[in-house]
């Protein structure tokens, strides 16, 4: 059954998703802005909030090497020591909405709404 089931499969299996959004997330994270389609940037929004505040969790030493171990399941390596070395101090004071998403106009081939993510 389906119920309380809203994530969206982006015509993709498992796999394929877990795929695409570990790119598209060191992708967000290494240039700080991406232009995707709409649906993919809504979900985006809500993981890249959840690798942020498990980074902010940073606090010692010993704690900073284990959530960057679990964090290196989610995200690319490079990108994690980008989000634990700039992305702390630039975020310190807020607890969430790290992420702004600016609709941009239809793609011209298909029609998909576009939009363009980037941190604020």
């Amino acid at each position: 059954m389906k119920h309380q089931k809203k994530a969206r499969k982006l015509s993709r299996d498992k796999d394929q998703r877990k795929a695409l959004f570990r790119t598209m997330l060191g992708s967000l994270i290494m240039h700080e802005k991406i232009e995707t389609t709409e649906a993919k940037a809504k979900e985006l929004k809500g993981k890249i909030d959840k690798i942020v505040n498990k980074a902010k969790k940073t606090k010692d030493e010993k704690r900073k090497l284990a959530v960057s171990r679990d964090l290196r399941t989610l995200i690319p390596a490079m990108a994690v020591k980008k989000i634990i070395g700039e992305f702390l101090d630039k975020f310190e004071k807020r607890g969430s909405g790290y992420i702004r998403i600016i609709k941009l106009a239809p793609r011209k081939s298909d029609g998909a709404k576009k939009a363009v993510i980037e941190f604020v």
